[in-house]
């Protein structure tokens, strides 16, 4: 049996730890799964914004993890929503990441129901259709 000396700590079976991190900080493979439904969904708000950059001006757009309240006890968690302006707050399109990552098989079908969700909000704060905000939005 082996005695520990005092005030050395192991950190792995052989002593050695990381020697340092796996991937480079600027490769994709060290971003978080967080970061890149993030990046995702900014991907998707930057190319809506080049269309409808005048009326999405006071609209903003963020991610959070899961719904705060439970209005969807009677139905299915819903995957975003659109939360009215009041006392000076802008108009927001809060999109939940769970949820949809829980209803997707993958990185393909995630950024496609970023793509929909986010082109249905907005065309419902626009009074439109999903395809007229988005020609792409029914293939």
């Amino acid at each position: 049996m082996r005695s520990r000396v005092a005030g050395v700590r192991r950190r792995d079976r052989h002593g050695r730890g990381l020697r340092g991190p796996l991937t480079p900080p600027q490769a994709p493979f060290s971003r978080t799964r967080a970061e890149r439904f993030d990046d995702l969904v900014a991907d998707e708000v930057r190319r809506l914004g080049r269309r409808w950059e005048r009326e999405l001006a006071r609209v903003e757009f963020a991610v959070e993890d899961v719904p705060a309240v439970e209005p969807w006890s009677d139905g299915p968690v819903p995957l975003g929503q659109t939360v009215p302006a009041e006392d000076g707050a802008p108009v927001r399109i809060v999109v939940y990441r769970r949820p949809i990552e829980a209803r997707a098989t993958g990185d393909r079908e995630t950024a496609r129901l970023i793509r929909d969700l986010l082109v249905e909000e907005v065309a419902d704060l626009l009074g439109l259709s999903p395809e007229s905000v988005d020609p792409s939005y029914d293939e």
